[in-house]
């Protein structure tokens, strides 16, 4: 059902482990220049003359540009393999993150982080077919799980160390120390992954257009995006606006919902076997719900900001770390790149339309309708997701009917 791949060779543990760390590491690369540009919106809006609105296209560009480039990656990383993928996907990470470091003025920057798309479209095919490729099918769920996480480790990297390190040599400085570290583990990549097979011919063309449970996942995958960017984009002016919270506080809740999403990605992805694995992201969407209820309650209890906060993380964050286990699970011969590519185009596209849809209502003061319009989209999920689950069951039984 799932991917045809030479059997892993069995590696011990610290092989399984450096493995993974650099899987994980190459996942916080890809996100790191949004995160930082999150970070570090103060200072860019003082010294660079970035508006607001400058400033929040900067998530819409750069998932805009992932989103219409994952099909092609996808294709690329299929042709080419692993390793010379991951190696591209972190030299770009450090040129992007140079540019960023370089901009003289807002249509620079743009540019720089339109470029920064590039890994973002790479990482999830790439990952996952290293994984496949050196991982034992039984660990497979656990790896994935740990670098999903890299994603939140890159948003702990933007908000504590290269923060704290901007106040110290600027924040130029700053995006520069972390281009020239993603550069360095481009050159961990190359020398800790085996080599590739060599290049593939171009294969005939096959559609762009997902298929099957592809499609389902994609779909499940635009709606959840749609959601945890809106939290992430606006959770922590939430807290300072409507709840009284001050600035370190605020910031506190994006901290408390990448911590949470690490454990809940890495959790849920042991979790995810064949047979349990199609009904997690319906349930877990289902929790997203309830998570942003709770946001939606918080005014009349704030306390309840933070349990949203972890709610968020465990339940939301994580069911894209699902999804790419049930992408390895299902995808087509051959095609565990251009399959995974397809599911993130989805969640890519999610969030470039999430936080523009909750914008204006944030902007007016209605968070109480933001936090519903998240929880339909949560919902909206949950819908994709059970119904496909319940599809695949009926399928299944009649496949052993016949």
């Amino acid at each position: 059902m799932g991917e045809q791949t030479a059997p892993a060779k069995a590696a011990g543990p610290g092989a399984d482990g450096r493995l993974t760390a650099l899987l994980t590491s190459a996942m916080a690369f890809s996100m790191l220049q949004l995160f930082l540009l999150g970070a570090l919106g103060p200072r860019l809006v003082r010294e660079l003359g970035v508006s607001a609105t400058v400033l929040g296209l900067t998530t819409t560009i750069g998932f805009g540009t992932a989103a219409a480039l994952s099909p092609v990656g996808g294709r690329v990383v299929d042709r080419i393999g692993p390793r010379r993928s991951l190696v591209v996907l972190l030299l770009v990470s450090a040129a992007a993150l140079a540019l960023i470091g370089a901009a003289p003025g807002p249509g620079f920057l743009l540019a720089a982080v339109a470029l920064g798309g590039l890994p973002q479209a790479l990482a999830n095919p790439a990952t996952n077919k290293a994984i496949l490729a050196a991982v034992p099918p039984g660990r497979r769920g656990p790896v994935t799980g740990m670098k999903q996480s890299g994603v939140q480790l890159g948003a702990f990297a933007a908000g504590l160390p290269l923060a704290a390190l901007a106040g110290g040599i600027g924040w130029r400085g700053a995006v520069w120390t972390a281009a020239a570290t993603a550069a360095l583990a481009a050159l961990w990549a190359h020398r800790a992954l085996p080599a590739d097979l060599p290049a593939k011919a171009a294969p005939p063309r096959s559609s762009l257009v997902p298929r099957g449970a592809i499609a389902w996942l994609a779909v499940f995958s635009l709606f959840l995006g749609c959601g945890i960017a809106s939290v992430n984009t606006y959770v922590a002016l939430f807290g300072a606006q409507e709840l009284g919270l001050g600035p370190n506080a605020a910031a506190g809740l994006v901290a408390v919902l990448g911590v949470a999403g690490i454990a809940g990605r890495v959790g849920w992805s042991k979790a995810a076997r064949p047979g349990r694995a199609e009904w997690l992201p319906g349930w877990l969407a289902g929790g997203a719900v309830l998570a942003a209820g709770l946001l939606a309650a918080a005014p009349y209890a704030a306390p309840l900001v933070w349990v949203a906060a972890v709610a968020v993380g465990v339940f939301a964050v994580s069911g894209n770390a699902v999804s790419m286990v049930l992408v390895m699970q299902r995808a087509a011969p051959g095609r565990a790149g251009q399959d995974s590519a397809l599911v993130a185009a989805g969640f890519f596209a999610g969030f470039a339309l999430g936080p523009p849809l909750f914008g204006p209502l944030a902007q007016a003061g209605r968070y109480g309708p933001g936090w519903l319009l998240v929880a339909a989209e949560f919902a909206a999920a949950g819908a994709v997701a059970l119904t496909w689950a319940v599809r695949e069951r009926r399928l299944l039984g009649a496949e052993a009917a016949a």
